[in-house]
């Protein structure tokens, strides 16, 4: 099973938004998948309410911990044992037992973050906390960041954060803008890419540098190029697991390791 975290401690930075369209587009290319939403407000839940019956299935499971109760033992949690790709929705303010056990589950953590100085600032303390209480330093996920709701092409205001990444060794995967469709596809429980195409083209677009990764690819320096054709990341069959092996779809839609 392939688990990928969608975290920040910020909210506002569009954690759902990047989780619903991983979530339909490793489900519209026919993987088994499920989203974990352990966020009280239940945003991710209440998109796949509205999904259309029509649409590829993704299951949900409510995993927000109930007051008091120990983190990760609701029933809610439950998720099939098929089930190939889970998307992590992550509350804001996430830490303790709670944040340790999510990083230690997941293969990969994506964080995005907003483009103010108020955001970046606190993503760069919350990567520190990943890294010294979150058991980030120990876990086998890769971890990456993306700019989040970016209302300008300009990236001058996330150079700090650049510099302080570059000296962690992670990668600025790309910005995602501050797009109507994004809310026109939450809206109808759907995603970018279960839209049509040529409406579609620039969130496609930009958001193929993060399924690129995903798939062991680093792109470019801070972002995708315009050349990038969609379907490139739609024709390959492997995903990265972990950070020692490689995994291989089949051609019965299961995944395999590599030797």
């Amino acid at each position: 099973m392939q688990t990928i975290l969608v975290i920040n401690s910020k909210g506002g930075s569009g954690k759902t938004t990047l989780t619903t369209n991983l979530a339909s587009y490793y489900a519209g290319k026919k993987f088994r998948t499920a989203i974990m939403d352990y966020d009280p407000q239940g945003s991710s839940i209440q998109w796949l309410r509205v999904r259309p019956d029509e649409a590829v299935k993704i299951h949900g499971a409510n995993a927000a911990p109930a007051k008091g109760a120990i983190p990760l033992r609701s029933t809610h949690a439950w998720v099939p044992a098929d089930t190939e790709v889970v998307i992590i929705d992550a509350p804001a303010g996430v830490k303790g037992l709670l944040l340790q056990e999510i990083v230690r589950k997941s293969n990969f953590i994506v964080i995005p973050v907003a483009p103010s100085p108020i955001d970046i600032h606190a993503t760069a303390d919350f990567i520190k906390e990943l890294f010294l209480f979150g058991g980030a330093r120990n876990a086998k996920s890769k971890i990456a960041v993306v700019a989040n709701r970016v209302r300008n092409s300009s990236s001058s205001v996330y150079a700090s954060l650049e510099r302080f990444l570059n000296s962690l060794k992670l990668p600025f995967l790309t910005s995602i803008h501050d797009s109507e469709n994004y809310l026109y596809a939450a809206e109808k429980g759907l995603g970018v890419f279960e839209m049509d195409t040529a409406a579609t083209i620039a969130e496609r677009l930009e958001l193929m540098p993060i399924l690129k990764w995903l798939n062991g690819q680093f792109p470019e320096k801070f972002g995708s190029r315009l050349e990038d054709d969609v379907s490139s990341v739609e024709a390959s069959r492997k995903f990265a697991m972990g950070t020692q092996n490689f995994t291989v779809l089949s051609t019965t839609g299961k995944f395999k390791s590599n030797p």
